[in-house]
């Protein structure tokens, strides 16, 4: 059997315990808080990011890992592994995949398969999620691969996500076709989603709580049966609320197995706090 390592960046924002448990490599982006320099999830939980936020003068910024951040990376795990499948967020919102295929380039004696996820966010997280548990199945390499480009191809792996303001996404050039919704009135919160890589407008609530109500709604009208579905849930620093739609999603529709996460600096750095976001495939895809 040939032994295979899976390779993603920090913006998947899953646990290290996710990924020791999945023998997961994380590459980290960084966070720039004015002259401050952050590894994500190095020197920054996403619980020090949401303090440093609340008191910081300066909006954080973000920057892609360099080609030879890959390179050090793959070149350590080249030496144990027959090949590497290397699963990164959305090309439309950082360079982080670019650098990532630079850094195969570089390295033309090792196997390196580099994905555009079209995604972020614990989005990402579960298509890295799903490829670690093939690895685990012992599917090889050209079924892995498959198997991800699937999720990732025609919005396969959804994304719907509430906002409390569109002011960060606009002032960090992440809001997309989302820009439909600026001028709004008071107190209408915007669900959003992806489209073939970047933010997009779903829908208009009043009020956190019904957008937060038609989140879980959206989830059947969006992906079907939901007890096909493999369903994740992350918050940026809102943890009662994250509480309240999980426990909502299990009575509304009798499923347990809810991944959960936390939004992580990349995509906080974009959306500010108070972010609640459900991602979702149809298990189906997994065998194609």
């Amino acid at each position: 059997m040939s032994r295979i390592k899976i390779v993603t960046d920090s913006s998947s924002d899953l646990s290290l315990e996710v990924r020791q448990k999945y023998d997961i490599r994380a590459v980290p982006l960084k966070i720039f808080f004015g002259e401050k320099m952050y590894l994500d999830g190095v020197n920054l939980t996403p619980t020090q990011f949401y303090e440093e936020l609340a008191k910081s003068s300066v909006m954080p910024s973000t920057s892609q890992p360099s080609p030879g951040d890959f390179v050090k990376v793959y070149q350590e795990l080249g030496q144990e592994a027959d090949s590497i499948i290397s699963i990164h967020m959305s090309s439309k919102q950082s360079g982080t995949y670019q650098s990532a295929m630079v850094a195969r380039e570089m390295l033309p004696d090792l196997d390196i398969e580099v994905i555009d996820s079209k995604a972020t966010c614990l989005t990402l997280g579960l298509m890295v999620l799903a490829a670690a548990e093939a690895v685990k199945q012992g599917k090889s390499k050209e079924q892995i691969v498959k198997m991800v480009k699937r999720l990732a191809s025609n919005d396969n792996t959804r994304v719907i996500f509430v906002v409390e303001s569109l002011d960060y996404l606009q002032k960090n050039g992440r809001i997309g076709k989302a820009s439909a919704f600026l001028g709004t009135l008071l107190n209408i919160k915007p669900i959003l989603t992806y489209e073939d890589g970047i933010v997009a407008p779903a829908e208009k609530a009043r009020g956190k709580s019904k957008a937060l109500d038609r989140l879980v709604a959206m989830i059947q009208e969006y992906g079907g049966d939901p007890k096909k579905l493999q369903i994740a849930l992350s918050h940026g620093a809102r943890p009662e609320e994250f509480e309240r739609v999980k426990q909502k999603i299990k009575e509304v529709y009798g499923v347990e197995n809810i991944i959960e996460g936390e939004i992580g600096p990349v995509t906080g750095s974009h959306a500010g706090p108070g972010l609640i976001a459900v991602a979702f495939y149809n298990k189906d895809l997994l065998e194609g």
